[in-house]
């Protein structure tokens, strides 16, 4: 596809009809009729009245693996079964998605946003950068497509937008300058909405590259109405993790939008009993949270049984879940 059509492709994503219509259908329900607009105060995520909230939600797979498990339905089950607040939308960027075909991949979270805003809730919308680690790789696409993602979705109050998944293996000056080169960019065309910035380490305040928060605390990036983002799997990070979210909470306002009970990568035995003590954690201090993840993949961190997703049926009820699944079902709905 040349740089012309797809600018002809974008811009015919970007006009506000999809969006208009998501916002009025959600207007009597969901958490967003509930907290309108939010914004940063302090170190919290607050409503449009400036009280501390706590979302609570998951977090879709990559949407070019599985797309099958995110429709009308199964997001309605998200939000009025299990409760959720939020759904996550991740865009990966390499990996079989975004840089293999931006029109294609922009246009599917749009669509997923709209699906999570028709029922009411929050979208995230996550640029989920993984390898190479280093977010100034993607800087070009990140600009593209977050500006037609803020372009859409401007003027809607149900949306925040996470521009660096997790990097890893770079300082954390170099994502800090990374960030104050794409807020800008979403900024130019939405001034208002919540944006979340990755931290370093694969987004673990550096902890997992033997750093801390200490970094982000005394270099904080330069803007405003931010939130900085934490992920932890709860059979692999420990009380240093722990330890490290209830310090950075106390100074900068976290938001953890990426979280498992098994290993870090999303498989292996449930550590329900630490994943517990981080959830008592965020509960007092009113923190945000996304569950990874939505899907029926083989690992256990997916939380619907293998081959559920294949028929858009049942999607309510404990019957179709792994035991992640029942876990995290009953935490959101609490």
């Amino acid at each position: 596809m040349t740089a012309g059509s797809l600018a002809a492709v974008l811009l015919a994503l970007t006009s506000p009809t999809s969006a208009s219509a998501a916002g009025s259908d959600s207007s009597a329900r969901g958490a967003q009729a509930i907290n309108g607009p939010l914004k940063v105060c302090g170190t919290q995520l607050c409503d449009a009245d400036g009280k501390a909230v706590q979302l609570n939600g998951m977090s879709t797979h990559g949407t070019q693996w599985y797309p099958k498990c995110v429709t009308s339905k199964s997001v309605g089950a998200l939000a009025t079964d299990w409760r959720a607040d939020v759904l996550r939308i991740s865009t990966y960027v390499q990996d079989g998605g975004y840089e293999d075909d931006p029109a294609k991949f922009t246009a599917r979270a749009m669509k997923f946003v709209d699906m999570a805003h028709a029922q009411g809730m929050y979208a995230i919308i996550d640029w989920h950068m993984l390898e190479p680690g280093d977010p100034q790789f993607n800087l070009e696409r990140a600009k593209t497509f977050f500006t037609a993602m803020a372009k859409k979705y401007k003027d809607h109050p149900g949306v925040l937008y996470e521009i660096a998944n997790e990097p890893s293996g770079v300082s954390w000056s170099r994502v800090k300058s990374y960030a104050e080169k794409i807020i800008p960019v979403i900024r130019a065309q939405d001034p208002d909405s919540v944006i979340l910035v990755g931290t370093r380490a694969w987004s673990s305040f550096g902890v997992s590259e033997d750093a801390d928060e200490s970094e982000v605390v005394n270099n904080p990036v330069r803007a405003s109405n931010i939130m900085y983002t934490f992920h932890f799997y709860a059979a692999s990070h420990r009380e240093e993790y722990l330890s490290a979210l209830d310090r950075a909470s106390d100074r900068l306002p976290v938001f953890v939008t990426e979280f498992g009970t098994q290993n870090y990568e999303g498989e292996g035995a449930n550590d329900f009993a630490m994943a517990q003590k981080y959830l008592d954690l965020m509960k007092r201090k009113k923190i945000s949270w996304v569950n990874w993840n939505y899907s029926d993949d083989e690992r256990s961190g997916a939380v619907f049984k293998e081959g559920v997703c294949d028929t858009d049926d049942k999607w309510t009820g404990t019957s179709v879940l792994k035991e992640a699944g029942v876990w995290i079902r009953n935490r959101i709905r609490e």
